[in-house]
């Protein structure tokens, strides 16, 4: 039984930000570090075409994801303050998880609607559809 490609893989696709039907085309047009267009996306993919909104509205469901993302990054962000600076003053702990918070918010932003496209945008995962690779 030959072995799977690694490109095959939602989740290595998922965290590298690629769609959900070729795992090959980019689902954001530039770099998280943008601090004015980090949260563009092409209206499809340039590799296969498919369309990255299926419905109109579609990701305002990726704000609930967001949030929980956001929640797991407070909590963390508290709990090393606690154990790290053994319990300081509280203008620590909200200057702390501010700054991760301000951040890290590209990067929320970017999964919480990856996470939305992958999990509630009815796309499956299409070989052929991936640009062929030459050996």
């Amino acid at each position: 039984m030959p072995a799977k490609p690694a490109d095959s893989s939602a989740g290595l696709a998922l965290l590298r930000l690629r769609c959900p039907r070729c795992h090959a085309g980019p689902l954001f047009t530039h770099s998280a570090l943008s601090l004015t267009k980090f949260d563009e996306m092409p209206d499809s993919c340039p590799v296969c075409g498919q369309h990255y909104e299926p419905e109109t509205g579609f990701y305002w469901g990726a704000m609930y994801i967001s949030y929980g993302l956001a929640v797991g990054v407070v909590f963390v962000a508290g709990m090393l303050t606690y154990f790290l600076g053994h319990d300081p003053a509280t203008w620590v702990y909200v200057s702390v998880v501010a700054a991760c918070m301000i951040l890290l918010t590209p990067l929320l932003f970017r999964y919480a609607r990856a996470l939305m496209l992958y999990g509630f945008g009815g796309i499956r995962y299409d070989p052929m559809a991936a640009p062929r690779r030459s050996a």
